[in-house]
């Protein structure tokens, strides 16, 4: 039996040790959602699978609190509505889940965060295409090569992992410092 604990840490290791080669990405995309924020806009992010529960967690420590108390962030995650979700599933298709919703409450100045380990989830693919349309700024948090969204994204933040679990795990990461740096930006950190 092997120590898949041990193998796993290992992996995560070797791949968190690379990732210094994100940091002005990171920084970057820390700024463009700082900025939507003190203008009054807001943050819209959508993934499927852990990273819909990524969307979910990191939309809810800016409505929330992250580390300081500070007025609540206007974020949201698409994955949370069940009945946008199975409504636009049913009567159009899976694909245009986040893409209806963006279209309906995604204006210029807002910021969609993309989340998607293989960069090529195409209800991810739509939802960027309708933010595009709407004048709204990307971030992507992409995995393996970016995928197809890499190039659609104002600002693609690649972890070039073949591993979903090792990029969801910088994922949450990278997204923990988006959460800091936007408090930063705003001086409450």
């Amino acid at each position: 039996m092997t120590d898949l604990f041990a193998h796993n840490l290992s992996e995560h290791r070797a791949l968190f040790l690379q990732l210094d080669a994100l940091g002005a990405p990171v920084q970057a995309a820390g700024r463009m959602a700082a900025q939507a924020l003190q203008s009054g806009h807001k943050l819209m992010f959508c993934g499927n699978g852990g990273s819909a529960a990524d969307s979910q967690h990191l939309a809810s420590e800016l409505t929330g609190r992250f580390i300081k108390d500070r007025r609540p962030l206007a974020a949201m995650a698409l994955s949370t509505d069940s009945s946008a979700l199975t409504c636009i599933g049913n009567d159009y298709s899976f694909d245009e889940v986040f893409a209806r919703q963006v279209a309906a409450l995604g204006r210029t100045g807002d910021v969609l965060v993309a989340i998607s380990t293989s960069g090529n989830s195409r209800n991810v693919i739509r939802a960027v295409e309708e933010a595009r349309a709407a004048g709204m700024q990307v971030i992507g948090l992409l995995g393996r090569d970016g995928g197809a969204l890499k190039a659609m994204c104002d600002l693609p933040v690649v972890v070039t992992s073949q591993v979903t679990a090792r990029i969801q795990e910088a994922h949450i990461l990278i997204g923990h410092t988006l959460c800091g740096l936007i408090e930063e930006a705003l001086g409450v950190a």
